[in-house]
């Protein structure tokens, strides 16, 4: 999509979500609202969609909001699920598949190497939100408010990358625990690091390469560190934005209701995002003459043929897939069958 175009999708969904904030009710003396948002170095998720947006829930009269960034305040992605149940912030974006390892059902809705497209990613999402949303209320006092992805995570890499078999030995960095398996599927060495600590571990070389989004990637300078994009997506990041269920039950009905609608528009943003921006962030991060919007760099693009996503395929189903059932299931034995009839109905997957 062109730039002007995405600028004007932006424009209207943000003239809708500030049009629902402005009709809320007033009539409710002021709620103190704190909220954790997405990390600095997204930016375009962050100044595009997260600030106005809770800028515009701040202005009204029944509402403060403090808005601050992940890494503004030092809040670890890992620890978002615990901190809402505390009540430690109320409305917190969170890293689904890093906030997992305190409950491994929720990675459930972005196992990686599942979907193979963003359409279907998106079938995922439907196909696991209503769990999800009862789980959270009943594991960590929280309330599922946005469910959507950063896009398809894929490799920056350092050093002559010219397939998938060339990751072999190398230290990659991921963020769930799916993804480690999918990486040791693929011969390499999995190191977990949150987005902030990767350019750095890029740069001096605690990691080889890095998984992230496209749009990420190039936000937070990624292609000054690494020499090589592969473009084999692993999964698509899904995030979310989540309201501890007692600052949620202040609010009168109609503010839930309006409150509802409003995030809903923030995250059909969202969602726009991850289709329209991320082809734009390949072309500018490997110097193609059609990068628009993004910052140019001069990276090696790798080709990717039908057999790499074949082996990710088989590595999800016969390593993925196993290993985080049998986890889930420990924790809660109708794991697999929830996700059975949900996310493996929409995908065609089926955990023994």
């Amino acid at each position: 999509m062109k730039t002007t175009t995405f600028k004007r999708a932006a424009l209207a969904t943000s003239v809708a979500c500030g049009m629902i904030l402005s009709t809320m009710s007033y009539a409710q003396e002021e709620v103190l609202m704190r909220v954790v948002g997405n990390f600095s170095g997204n930016k375009i998720h962050v100044e595009q969609v997260e600030r106005p947006f809770f800028g515009k829930l701040s202005a009204r009269d029944d509402m403060q909001v403090t808005y601050n960034t992940m890494d503004a305040i030092g809040v670890e992605a890992a620890d978002a699920l615990r901190m809402l149940r505390t009540g430690a912030f109320d409305v917190m974006s969170v890293q689904i598949g890093m906030a997992s390892r305190d409950d491994p059902f929720f990675e459930g809705v972005d196992l990686a190497g599942v979907a193979q497209n963003l359409d279907q990613q998106r079938e995922v999402v439907e196909a696991y939100r209503e769990k999800m949303d009862a789980r959270l209320q009943e594991r960590f006092n929280a309330k599922l408010m946005t469910l959507w992805p950063f896009g398809p995570q894929m490799l920056f890499c350092n050093g002559d990358i010219a397939g998938v078999d060339d990751l072999k030995g190398k230290k990659v960095r991921v963020f769930t625990p799916s993804m480690s398996h999918l990486v040791e599927g693929l011969g390499a060495t999995p190191v977990t690091l949150q987005f902030s600590e990767v350019y750095l571990a890029l740069q001096r070389g605690v990691a080889d390469c890095g998984v992230t989004a496209p749009t990420a990637a190039n936000s937070g300078k990624w292609p000054e560190v690494t020499t090589h994009l592969v473009p084999l997506p692993l999964s698509y990041s899904v995030q979310g934005h989540m309201m501890n269920l007692d600052a949620w039950n202040r609010l009168n009905e109609q503010q839930q209701q309006e409150l509802t609608a409003a995030f809903k528009e923030m995250e059909q943003q969202m969602w726009d995002i991850a289709y329209n921006v991320n082809d734009d962030a390949i072309a500018c991060s490997t110097g193609q003459p059609n990068c628009q919007r993004h910052t140019e760099y001069d990276m090696t693009l790798v080709e990717i043929d039908d057999s790499s996503s074949q082996l990710v395929r088989d590595i999800t189903e016969t390593a993925v897939l196993p290993a985080w059932g049998e986890s889930c299931n420990q924790v809660y034995p109708e794991c697999t069958q929830v996700w059975n009839e949900t996310v493996g109905e929409a995908t065609g997957y089926t955990i023994q």
